[in-house]
């Protein structure tokens, strides 16, 4: 079952590759950008890896990725003029379907929950599953032809831009750092400046530095394998407190520096990016009090709760 699933997934990556290369190509086509072979080769390089990672060695995906760092640092990735919706077909969408049109959403929420639950597939393969469903359920209800599928999705990739692999970066940035031994520094770091022993000031440190190490990382599952060995353990959960409630509150608080942060593009960067808001911190100065707030009450969760 686990080579199944491993397989299983490489038809996944593979489409996520054609969806990148679709924006190359269009990326390339694109004559009003003046950085159109840097933005194409940017996507085509990212469709390389996301395809065909699995049979390229090691060392052939490391100077892709170092050819993509180059082409960012030169300034030769840009949006350009991408291609945008028919105003008048979508407001005509929208009125025919009225609520319906959040059904596709619905489907892949519930069907991947239901895949992830209830088969021996797991959440990856469920949110794969569910995305292709959601894609076929959409195209249905607004009577897409496969011309408006191929430029809505190149569209929304070509909107995201470099942000969109920011994810994949901070994860591997996360491993690196576990393996490296930075939750050890980091508890021998705070433990000869804090005593242990405190329950709220220890609950206090874990909390606000899941938050604030999420911020840097833009990822709380990156932040949390770090945080939770170096302050989590010794200085919460080696103090009497519950390991089931410590893992679930400090995730949350890992949650409220996700709020509060640029490195988390896709929930911080992308909408702007889609939205055109002209102020790039424009959704994180209105999560940012909100953010503040809900991480005082983890902390008051995890004190109470925890012991």
């Amino acid at each position: 079952m686990t080579t199944f699933i491993t397989n299983f997934l490489e038809v996944f990556y593979v489409l996520i590759g054609l969806i990148m290369l679709f924006a190359g190509i269009e990326s390339f086509r694109d004559q009003e950008n003046p950085a159109r072979i840097g933005t194409g080769l940017f996507w085509v390089i990212l469709a390389v890896i996301f395809a065909g990672a699995k049979f390229l060695p090691y060392l052939v995906i490391g100077i892709l990725i170092l050819i993509l760092g180059l082409l960012s640092l030169f300034k030769q990735i840009k949006p350009g003029n991408i291609k945008g919706i028919d105003e008048k077909v979508a407001e005509k969408s929208a009125q025919r379907l009225g609520g319906w049109i959040f059904m596709p959403s619905v489907v892949l929420a519930i069907l991947s929950i239901v895949i992830a639950q209830f088969t021996p597939l797991g959440g990856q393969i469920g949110i794969g599953i569910s995305s292709v469903v959601a894609l076929i359920t959409a195209a249905v209800m607004t009577h897409a032809n496969a011309n408006t599928t191929y430029h809505d999705s190149e569209r929304m990739v070509r909107s995201m831009g470099t942000a969109g692999i920011l994810p994949q970066l901070l994860a591997m940035l996360g491993a690196v750092f576990t393996a490296s031994g930075v939750g050890e520094l980091t508890a021998k770091a705070i433990s000869g400046v804090f005593p242990v022993g405190n329950h709220l000031l220890g609950v206090a440190l874990y909390c606000i530095a899941m938050a604030v190490f999420t911020m840097i990382m833009g990822n709380g599952f990156a932040a949390f394998a770090v945080i939770t060995a170096g302050i989590g353990i010794p200085f919460v959960v080696a103090q009497g407190g519950a390991p089931v409630v410590v893992a679930a509150l400090g995730m949350t608080s890992g949650y409220c520096g996700t709020l509060m942060t640029p490195m988390a593009a896709n929930f911080n960067s992308l909408p702007v990016a889609l939205m055109e808001m002209k102020d790039n911190l424009g959704v994180i100065k209105q999560q940012a009090p909100v953010a503040t707030v809900l991480l005082v009450i983890q902390i008051g969760l995890m004190y109470v709760l925890a012991f």
